[in-house]
């Protein structure tokens, strides 16, 4: 029971932080019209020299597995080539030997590329925190330039 207690404070704490907006203050006299052609015009600005983007890459097993797979049936092809009595083998067992050899590189492909679209998913996470944070900077700055004060 004490830890229900400790952690509902801490996560209205942490829902409340995410969803704080900044809060202008005109300093002034600016009416409210002005207020809002101001806010309209920084946040223009902010979001032209940075724009904030969500991430959203999908697909990273799908193509993961496609490149396996053709990647396994040519490289099964190549070692088949190798010998003289390949040619010899009937074409259903070539078949079934090169798509044996599809299926395990198209499940290592999609492992691959699932790890790569997580280690993307990442940088962009990364890169949408740094651009939010440069935008609110922007905007703040082109707010106080006009004659408010921005509180978080």
């Amino acid at each position: 029971m004490s830890k229900v207690k400790f952690w509902v404070p801490m996560l209205g704490l942490i829902i409340s932080q995410s969803i704080l907006a900044e809060t202008v203050v005109p300093l002034k006299n600016q009416t409210s019209q002005m207020i809002q052609q101001d806010t309209s015009a920084c946040r223009s600005q902010a979001n032209t020299q940075h724009p904030v983007q969500t991430p959203g890459q999908v697909g990273g097993r799908v193509r993961g597995a496609a490149t396996g797979a053709l990647a396994g049936a040519a490289a099964a092809q190549v070692r088949g080539n190798q010998y003289e009595a390949y040619d010899r083998i009937d074409e259903d067992l070539k078949q079934d030997y090169r798509q044996n050899q599809a299926r395990g590189a198209a499940a290592a492909g999609a492992v691959i590329g699932a790890a790569n679209q997580r280690r993307n998913r990442r940088e962009a996470v990364v890169a949408a925190d740094q651009a939010v944070a440069a935008n609110s900077s922007v905007y703040a700055t082109c707010l106080q330039q006009r004659g408010y004060d921005v509180l978080p």
